[in-house]
This record gives C-alpha cells, sequence and structure tokens, in this order.
C-alpha cells in the first residue's frame, strides 16, 4: 500500500481526480488535505467518503506541524499538490492570503517531504527512491499571448496578476527543490478547465446560473478574450500521466486545443440551453456586457505536444463533447 497526499481536493479539478484516481490504483490509500475555504465543498467528494483508501483531513497547507504529522503518521511516498486561491477577481481584492497559501503553503509541503524523504541533498532514503512531488500550476503563469502563438514549456513567465504571481512564485520554489536537492518533481501547466463541480463563481457555471434564472449574464469588456478550454477529466487524466511517466524535472503543458472567446462561450451555452430548457425569449438575449476587470489577459492557448509526443495523451473531448455533458450535469445539479 503506497500513501500519496493530495492537498485541496475538495475544489473542483481535484474533486475530479480523487474517484478516477481511486478506482484506477486499488494499491494506494490516497489522504487528502484541504482547509475548505468557500472553494473547498466535501460534497464534491461524496462518492468517496466511505472508501476506506481514502482519508480526509481539514487542515491548511501553510501548518507546518500538520503537515510534518500528515508525512510521519501516513508514511506519505508521493504529493499532488492542487491546493490554491485560483480566482484572479479574488486575487485583486486580496492578494495577501493568494501569496500565503500559494507561496508559503508550496513552500511548507515540499519542504517537509524533502526533509521526510532524504537524507541529504541528491540522496533520498532507502525506502523512499522514488517517491515524487507533482505540482499543479496554470497557464496564466506566462501572461499573455498574441493572436497566434502558442504557450509552450519554454514560454517566458510573465504572470499579470496578483494570482498568477504567486503560482509562478509556487512553481520556482519547486524547482529550486529540484535543481537544489535533487528532488524528484514534476510541473502541469494547466489551460482552463470546465466540467461537473466547478465552483458557481467561475465563467461557465455562471452563464448557465444566471440563463436558469433569468438574470443577466455578465461577460467582461468586449467578450473577446481568448481562453483554451480543457475538460477537467481530461485533465485528470493528464495529471495521472505526468505523475506515473513524466520525466523528472520536467514541467509538461496541458491544453485541450479548444480555443474561444468568452463570446463563442456564452453563444453555444445559450443555444444548447434554448434546446434542453427551451423560454418565451432565446437566454442570448440576457447577455450584457460589464466593466472589464483589472489585468484582464487577452488571450491563453497553450501547446500541449510535448505531453502528446512524448507521453501519449490526449484529450477525449473536444468543447462541443464536453460543454454538453457539463450543462446536463448543471442542469442535474440545479434540478431543471
Amino acid at each position: 500500500m503506497k500513501n500519496i497526499l493530495l492537498t485541496g481536493t475538495a475544489g473542483f479539478i481535484g474533486s475530479n481526480f480523487v474517484p478516477y484516481f481511486l478506482d484506477k490504483y486499488p494499491e494506494y490509500q490516497l489522504v487528502n488535505l484541504d482547509l475548505l475555504t468557500y472553494a473547498g465543498n466535501l460534497e464534491n467528494l461524496k462518492e468517496c467518503e466511505n472508501n476506506s483508501k481514502y482519508k480526509f483531513i481539514k487542515g491548511d497547507i501553510c501548518n507546518r506541524e500538520l503537515v510534518e504529522f500528515i508525512f510521519t503518521e501516513y508514511d506519505i511516498q508521493g504529493v499532488i499538490h492542487f491546493a490554491a486561491e485560483s480566482h484572479v477577481d479574488n486575487s485583486i481584492k486580496n492578494p495577501g492570503v493568494f501569496i500565503e497559501t500559494n507561496v508559503n503553503g508550496t513552500f511548507t509541503l515540499i519542504d517537509v517531504a524533502q526533509k521526510y524523504w532524504m537524507n541529504k541533498p541528491f540522496e533520498y532514503k532507502e525506502d523512499y527512491k522514488g517517491c515524487r512531488f507533482h505540482h499543479i500550476s496554470t497557464d496564466e503563469v506566462y501572461g499573455t499571448l498574441n493572436e497566434t502563438d502558442l504557450f509552450t514549456e519554454e514560454t517566458p513567465y510573465a504572470p499579470n496578476s496578483p494570482y498568477s504571481a504567486s503560482k509562478a512564485s509556487s512553481d520556482m520554489i519547486v524547482r529550486s527543490y529540484q535543481e537544489t536537492y535533487g528532488m524528484n518533481t514534476v510541473i502541469t501547466n494547466c489551460s482552463n478547465n470546465y466540467g461537473p463541480k466547478q465552483h458557481d463563481e467561475k465563467l461557465i457555471p455562471t452563464i448557465i446560473r444566471k440563463a436558469l434564472a433569468g438574470e443577466s449574464i455578465p461577460i467582461y469588456g468586449d467578450g473577446k478574450n481568448i481562453r483554451d478550454w480543457l475538460y477537467v477529466l481530461d485533465h485528470c487524466k493528464g495529471i495521472d500521466l505526468v505523475y506515473h511517466t513524466g520525466k523528472e524535472a520536467n514541467v509538461y503543458n496541458i491544453g485541450g486545443r479548444n480555443e474561444r472567446t468568452n463570446l463563442q462561450i456564452v453563444d453555444t451555452i445559450c443555444t444548447i440551453l434554448d434546446e434542453k430548457v427551451p423560454t418565451a425569449k432565446s437566454y442570448k438575449e440576457l447577455i450584457t456586457f460589464v466593466e472589464d476587470r483589472a489585468g484582464h489577459d487577452r488571450r491563453y492557448a497553450i501547446d500541449a505536444t510535448k505531453l502528446e509526443n512524448k507521453l501519449g495523451w490526449k484529450a477525449d473531448e473536444d468543447f462541443d463533447s464536453g460543454i454538453v455533458k457539463t450543462i446536463e450535469w448543471y442542469l442535474e445539479k440545479y434540478a431543471i
């Protein structure tokens, strides 16, 4: 039995990852450390709570004493680190929380892991050879793009918000532990995720929720900001692949090759809702443009060639199939 520490998996991506991972690897014991801030919800993990291979611990990744206790108590032999403050708007209003969780929290985790697994730099303890620290990051660390280029693993970091700056900082901390101590680390940078269990504040759930309530659907600026959309389960499969087969000290970008403007997103969702839950007027009439947010990057798009060619990953969903599954899940959630 191998014990793996997962952080922040009561949130959106992690709560899709846990049931997938439990089902695929019955030989793993998963320990989930989550503070359950506004974005974390144990309801997201209802299907796992009675699984003997899954343990939930409520706590803060910045709490060194707790993290040390977990490593010792459960003899942790791998870390997959999801936990992060991640909403850009919130980072603009309250950047300090993002620095504390994303930077200090990541440092605490990797420093405890290094001391628990290793005798000294570049020397793992006999029983901990192969223990890996997998850090989940974001494409936002690369900044914004022109109209044609794609983010690759070699793209220079140029974060534009307190959120992306805190994630870039945490990436650098992980890199430093690889270079300085010889820790076995990998980093994955993903594009915008969508799918079941996403927090209501995010773009796609907001569009669905507001439309069904007959309320104005707010779209920032001119609605032409472009994101590359990745179905959450495809992201989970990419994480699994990198954790198990990715080359040590490497970064892998995970993207869906599904670029859409926010206007295209809202138009697609409203078209599907017009078919599934028709009303007297089209939901498109609810679209409202609101003042753009500060530091709003114009375009993100990921080149996932390295992950595809080196590790054989391929997204199973394109946006047209994934968005239908997503809407159906929310219709069930909202009992429509």
